[in-house]
């Protein structure tokens, strides 16, 4: 079934947007832009976790992190206060940038609101969408950035953030990180860190 018009062209112009971040990650041997790489895979593991989302939620998964790197974490102390405000100027930081480029296509106020409340993370563990993205959000990490990250912080930071992540999940969410195919390193931080 193909897109929908609109949401066809935001994601369109969220990637044209994330396609001009000058951080690059490697992919297949090509410098891929890290943002529009990571928009791409939010849309990849939602459409296999939830199939069936709202447009809405297709939204929210393709611009979480549009244009991040204009509000860098260097900007913030680096202390856990600092952290906290950087990653809450961030959500609205999203939530506006995503609204201008929504009404911009042509949304309704109303879809535009949802998907700034989704950004926002409103109502985790209490709205199913919001639950949804955070659930996609951490399969994404697990899938893709974890191995990196544990490979550059001591192993006890590395089961706390797993511990962390685990908790913001959904037993569904549970599921489909525990059917991924991880490296065996992977596999031994995850059996420590859920004390299995």
């Amino acid at each position: 079934m193909g897109q929908p018009k609109k949401l066809h062209a935001a994601f369109n112009r969220f990637d044209q947007l994330n396609a001009r971040d000058p951080n690059t990650e490697m992919v297949d041997g090509e410098p891929q832009p890290r943002e529009w790489i990571y928009g791409r895979r939010m849309t990849q593991t939602l459409n296999a976790f939830r199939p069936d989302a709202s447009e809405a939620l297709q939204l929210t998964a393709r611009c979480q992190h549009l244009c991040r790197w204009e509000i860098p974490r260097s900007r913030y102390p680096m202390d856990r206060p600092g952290y906290l405000k950087w990653r809450q100027e961030l959500k609205k930081f999203h939530a506006d940038k995503a609204s201008e480029v929504l009404a911009e296509i042509g949304y309704e106020q109303e879809m535009i609101d949802r998907v700034a409340f989704l950004l926002q993370k409103k109502r985790l563990k209490r709205d199913p969408e919001t639950q949804a993205l955070e659930d996609v959000i951490c399969l994404v990490f697990l899938e893709h950035y974890f191995e990196d990250f544990a490979a550059k912080h001591p192993e006890e930071k590395v089961i706390d953030i797993l511990r962390k992540t685990w908790r913001k999940m959904s037993p569904e969410g549970h599921r489909a990180a525990q059917a991924m195919d991880h490296p065996p390193a992977v596999q031994s931080l995850l059996a420590k860190a859920l004390g299995e």
